[in-house]
């Protein structure tokens, strides 16, 4: 059986690539188990910094197989325990969209971190079109959406392009598709240079904070920080600021 989903590491940066164009990149059983299986692969891989989702063809991903009866399901592998891990994950997940998104396929785009999407792609929730619900990927949708957005979209099913699905908070930014490449790049130059521990506190926060009552969120951030800066990167990386030196997480190879 070929795979649907390939992983590589290129320079720090694991690339997830949905690799299933004949069906427009369908959340099959299949390709969900693989990319299920890939983003636990570069979560447990030391030398990664930051994970980018692409893909092949001229869909990012179509949603829902519709020709298996597959579902959303739950458990290891399901689009549900996929959107889990997304949104637990402990690295910077950059999407770069190569066309459009349906369903399922917005799930993913809201899971991400940052998104960065070709001008003539299209977006839609079909879901409503098709007697269904949004139910699975409604979770990262509203965390990232603007309600107002969100509910239009959903309750619509109607299209919308890459330049309102940002307006929309859908997507980071829109840019020409002769462009994608070249406006990616930079972002993910940058998460080479992080440091993986805070990266990966500073994503939980930005997961936990909102659903946590001020006082408590401000107790929790103090805690933190105060262990963020008692630690040995934290110290490193003020030496190498104040010797104007890039510290040591940010080498080649490192």
């Amino acid at each position: 059986m070929d795979e649907l989903v390939h992983y590589g590491v290129d320079d720090r940066i694991g690339v997830i690539t949905l690799d299933s164009p004949d069906n427009r990149n369908a959340l099959s059983v299949q390709l969900m188990g693989e990319l299920h299986d890939h983003l636990k692969a570069a979560a447990g891989d030391r030398s990664v910094r930051g994970v980018l989702l692409t893909a092949t063809g001229t869909v990012f991903c179509a949603g829902a197989d519709l020709s298996a009866a597959a579902g959303a399901g739950t458990g290891p592998g399901s689009f549900a325990d996929v959107l889990v891990t997304l949104r637990n994950y402990p690295k910077a997940v950059v999407a770069r969209l190569n066309g459009h998104a349906r369903g399922g396929g917005l799930g993913l785009v809201a899971a991400a971190d940052i998104v960065v999407a070709p001008t003539n792609a299209t977006f839609a929730f079909s879901e409503v079109r098709l007697g269904v619900a949004p139910a699975v990927i409604a979770l990262p949708c509203l965390e990232a959406m603007t309600p107002r957005a969100v509910s239009r979209y959903m309750l619509t099913g109607e299209k919308f392009d890459a330049v309102d699905a940002a307006r929309a908070g859908l997507v980071t930014v829109a840019v020409p598709p002769d462009e994608i490449e070249e406006k990616t790049a930079p972002l993910l130059d940058a998460i080479r240079a992080t440091e993986p521990n805070a990266v990966a506190a500073t994503r939980a926060l930005l997961r936990d904070l909102p659903a946590m009552e001020v006082t408590e969120a401000y107790a929790h951030a103090e805690r933190l920080s105060a262990s963020l800066f008692a630690s040995p990167e934290a110290a490193e990386g003020i030496a190498a600021f104040m010797d104007k030196r890039p510290p040591s997480w940010a080498e080649p190879g490192d």
